[in-house]
């Protein structure tokens, strides 16, 4: 597909996706759960699925069609902006998550801690736009987003006004993850307009980063500016320093970011792998991160409450992760003969396990290749494995690997699919697809671990002499 064409197709969805946030979005006063069918048969119901889904499909396209990133990097920033114009104005969509940064927000400016009690305890005044599964659940992100939280409600006072900050927000973590990701990506040796492109022509960016808005856009800000910094200045103890900071800045919001932190410090060791040069070089990026979690958790008179808070997300289930639709395949297999075997903690919790040797196994042998890679590639096997999966989760793996990666195939397909499983309203179709899902989720599972075994003796087999 010409570039000029792509430009006006992506238009042509984000417009058409913006259509469907203002007819059928997930609005304050709007029904906290609803159907395929009955958004179907409500007001608009067919104009707003069809509006989505060519909307989707149309930005899916458009992104897809120019996987090198189109003619400059100057070029795809552009056009990116010009994609996420109609969504700056729209309701929001995709999610209600939103309402829940509001109501927290409102908490901790109440003087009641959101790592303690749940959003209800003020109560919000905005509480009937929280999601019922949320509404006594602790904060699951870090302490500076509960600050930033805070100040939005403090400095706004309403809940629209709230929300305008937040999406302006959202659309600052964009623009400063695109100044990050062409450094990283030249680090790395990727070209920059393929990184730009990637990571952030999504149809997930548009949908739920800023769309949403989610949260996980200021994360990632960092984390990418974190790890630029880093791969930019190897052996240099003030910038890798500084690096670090980034780093905690990004687990201050959202803790999942820690995964990247020792792949981090072994990108900033200057020459071969060595333990001397990893303790002299790495520690920086290290204390950093943690003198700068600490000192906003210390700074805004908050505990490390969420940490625990993190284990509240297992209340929703779905296929999109895999280690919850094998769990809900057992269910179904045993129900055929009769049984009731509840199986999610066991397969959750062997995720847990795998996840943490697997992030030990990436670890070693990151001290032979590229750190920066593997990162992106510990960010995939933190969501893969995670008990709840959302389409926007994607993003975390996306931009890291768009910058670091030479084969971008496989975590752009998942980004694909990933951007059509939730309506505008917020609704989840994992939900309503359960018995199809989750099947065929863990039917993907046994196929990728039978080709990763044979891979792996393949790799083992000596080669044959001529």
């Amino acid at each position: 597909m010409p570039s000029h064409l792509a430009r006006w197709t992506g238009l042509a969805g984000s417009m058409l996706l913006a259509l469907s946030a203002f007819l059928g979005g997930a609005f304050p006063s709007g029904p906290l759960r609803s159907t395929p069918v009955s958004i179907w048969q409500g007001p608009n119901g067919p104009l707003i699925l069809t509006a989505w889904v060519v909307g989707t499909g149309l930005m899916a396209y458009a992104w897809w069609a120019l996987r090198d990133g189109g003619p400059s990097t100057r070029w795809a920033l552009a056009t990116i902006g010009l994609w996420l114009l109609p969504l700056l104005i729209a309701p929001p969509f995709g999610s209600r998550d939103v309402y829940a940064y509001a109501c927290q927000g409102a908490s901790f400016v109440g003087g009641i801690s959101p790592y303690e009690q749940g959003v209800s305890a003020l109560p919000c005044p905005w509480l009937d736009t929280v999601s019922v599964i949320w509404r006594d659940t602790p904060a699951p992100y870090g302490p500076l987003f509960v600050l930033i939280a805070g100040a939005v409600v403090k400095a706004t006072g309403s809940l629209t006004a709230s929300i305008v900050l937040f999406r302006a927000l959202s659309l600052v973590g964009v623009a400063l993850t695109a100044w990050a990701l062409p450094a990283l990506a030249r680090r790395a040796g990727v070209p920059a307009k393929r990184a730009v492109w990637l990571a952030l022509g999504s149809p997930l960016v548009a949908a739920h980063l800023i769309g949403g808005p989610h949260n996980d856009v200021l994360m990632l800000a960092a984390l990418v500016g974190g790890l630029a910094v880093v791969a930019a200045h190897p052996g240099r103890r003030g910038m890798l320093l500084v690096g670090g900071l980034l780093l905690g800045v990004a687990v201050a919001i959202k803790v999942t970011a820690v995964v990247v932190v020792p792949f981090a410090a072994l990108a900033a060791t200057a020459g071969p792998y060595r333990i001397r040069t990893l303790i002299r070089d790495g520690s920086w990026v290290v204390g950093g991160t943690v003198a700068s979690v600490v000192g906003v958790t210390v700074a805004g008179g908050l505990d490390f409450g969420w940490i625990g808070g993190l284990s509240q997300g297992g209340a929703a289930i779905a296929w999109t992760s895999p280690p919850t639709a094998v769990g809900q395949t057992v269910g179904y297999v045993a129900a055929l003969f009769g049984g009731h075997i509840d199986a999610l903690p066991v397969t959750r919790g062997i995720a847990v396990v795998l996840l943490a040797v697997l992030l030990v196994w990436l670890w070693w042998r990151a001290r032979t290749r590229d750190p920066l890679y593997y990162a992106g590639l510990a960010l995939a096997l933190t969501v893969a494995l995670a008990p709840v999966v959302h389409p926007w989760y994607w993003t975390w793996p996306l931009f890291v690997l768009a910058a670091t990666a030479q084969r971008t195939r496989w975590f752009t397909v998942v980004a694909l699919v990933a951007s059509f499983l939730v309506l505008p309203d917020g609704t989840g179709l994992p939900r309503y697809t359960k018995t199809i899902g989750a099947p065929l989720m863990t039917l993907l599972v046994i196929v990728l671990v039978i080709r990763l075994v044979r891979s792996a003796r393949a790799a083992r087999q000596p080669v044959a002499a001529d």
